[in-house]
């Protein structure tokens, strides 16, 4: 396994328990559909919102902070993915919303973790 796929694990793993410990609950991990994935599928119990969440995860900021790595080509294919696991479990009739969690890895800190709620 390639080092860039052990970080991106590493973070959604982070991912999901910072998540978990703000009372969402985790539906699904890595949905996949065609050729793409949502990282997280989880609902935020505090508003009954059913949330798509796509972690970015970086051990540098060599190329800026993680959340712009999200293109808007990869949104467009995010909302096609939420899309069909909608109409696979037949779920028509709660809010949904996406979430970008990014998570930055640093030698000998503690990792960065920044939640972006509604974040498209």
């Amino acid at each position: 396994m390639s080092d860039k796929k052990k970080i991106g694990n590493k973070g959604e793993e982070l991912a999901a328990k910072y998540l978990l410990k703000k009372n969402y609950k985790i539906i699904k991990k890595n949905y996949r559909y065609g050729k793409g994935e949502i990282d997280i599928i989880c609902l935020d119990n505090e508003n009954n919102n059913l949330v798509f969440v796509e972690v970015k995860s970086r051990t540098n900021l060599n190329f800026g902070d993680p959340v712009y790595a999200l293109t808007k080509s990869k949104m467009g294919q995010l909302r096609k993915i939420a899309d069909s696991y909608l109409y696979d479990k037949q779920i028509d009739d709660i809010d949904c919303r996406f979430d970008v969690v990014t998570i930055l890895f640093q030698p000998k800190e503690k990792p960065e973790i920044k939640h972006y709620i509604n974040a498209f």
